[in-house]
């Protein structure tokens, strides 16, 4: 039997509007479509299928990085289609990769459904924006989207230090110089103290993985610039309780202080399955800090957030569940999913209920 090509492959992948492709011994390729995984109609793969697979990708420096750590992350371009970013790994002494589809065409903050008060906060002079979220929520396409807005809006340097880079930026009205950690510099933390001697205006930090990024993230944001990050949390109190945890209970305090004065927005975000057409849709929680929520911040109060967040509609903020709760009822996704991805079912399954009795 012919065997199977790469090329091929990443075709299919972007013929179909998959997100991902899975390449693993004993099972064929595994597509995800719209967050579904669906088996290709072909044989299951070998290890000298897995191995041929990733080589066509792969450079000798990563295949020698794949075999010293086990493991190894880049991106690469399939010709002016797209881009990928790639995982190789070793699993049961074999090869395993996963592609992950990044799109050349960058969606407006109206196509991916965030509010007018949204941009407001690009053109800030300073402070930080988070956009958080579980792996796969779409992080990567809102901050590419909102660092396209400035960069066609603004006239800065944007910086960005990403691992590995996934969307390309032009430069348009903005100078933008992007680094890849691995590749142009050895660590975030590392890339952002240089950055600070590069005459930046925006910063884009692709994750704040450590302390000593975090650290560097929330100096530059107190120091005039305009800071973009990621974190894998769920919800605006759980990523201030995050980055608090994440230092010494000495500094806590200080680190509170800090936060409170330069935070600007916390956005974050989860992807649901459509029922109404094809594709994926994002449900968002906004919050952005007034002097009410920089006080919370300041002491301690965090599980206070929330209830501001709820009362701070004219600001342009909205907890995840009542976003939930709207695209539910205008038959966008669906029961289960509404309550899977909820904050508080129960309180969402209370309102339900009281919606059908005044009905």
């Amino acid at each position: 039997m012919a065997r199977v090509e790469m090329s091929d492959l990443l075709q299919l992948v972007l013929d179909e509007g998959a997100s991902d492709l899975h390449l693993r011994v004993g099972s064929p390729p595994v597509i995800r479509i719209h967050g579904v995984m669906t088996a290709l109609d072909t044989d299951a793969l070998n290890a000298d299928d897995t191995e041929y697979l990733m080589k066509a990708i792969t450079s000798e420096a990563n295949q020698q990085k794949l075999q010293m750590d086990g493991g190894v992350d880049f991106g690469f371009a399939f010709g002016e289609q797209a881009r990928f970013r790639v995982s190789v790994f070793k699993q049961k002494g074999t090869i395993g990769c996963v592609l992950r589809t990044i799109s050349n065409a960058l969606l407006t903050l109206d196509q991916i459904g965030l509010p007018p008060a949204v941009k407001d906060i690009l053109f800030r002079p300073r402070g930080l924006v988070l956009v958080t979220g579980p792996t796969g929520s779409g992080k990567s396409t809102t901050l590419a989207s909102m660092i396209d807005v400035i960069n066609t809006e603004k006239d800065d340097h944007i910086i960005t230090v990403e691992d590995p880079i996934e969307f390309y930026h032009n430069h348009k009205n903005c100078l933008v110089t992007q680094r890849e950690v691995g590749v142009d510099v050895p660590s975030f933390a590392e890339a952002l103290r240089r950055a600070l001697r590069m005459d930046p205006d925006i910063i884009l930090v692709g994750e704040m993985r450590d302390l000593e990024t975090i650290a560097a993230a929330i100096t530059a944001a107190e120091t005039g610039h305009l800071v973009f990050a990621t974190l894998h949390t769920t919800g605006a109190a759980e990523t201030v309780d995050r980055i608090v945890d994440a230092f010494p209970t000495d500094q806590q305090e200080q680190i509170r202080t800090q936060l409170a004065a330069c935070l600007v927005c916390v956005i974050s975000q989860v992807l649901l399955p459509r029922i109404d057409k094809k594709g994926r849709i994002a449900a968002f929680e906004i919050m952005i800090t007034t002097p009410s929520i920089a006080a919370l911040i300041r002491d301690a109060k965090t599980y206070r957030i929330t209830s501001d967040i709820q009362t701070g509609a004219k600001y342009g903020m909205n907890t995840l569940d009542s976003h939930l709760m709207k695209i539910y009822q205008e038959g966008r996704i669906s029961y289960g999913d509404l309550i899977t991805k909820a904050k508080d079912p129960e309180g969402i399954i209370q309102k339900i209920q009281q919606d059908r009795q005044k009905k």
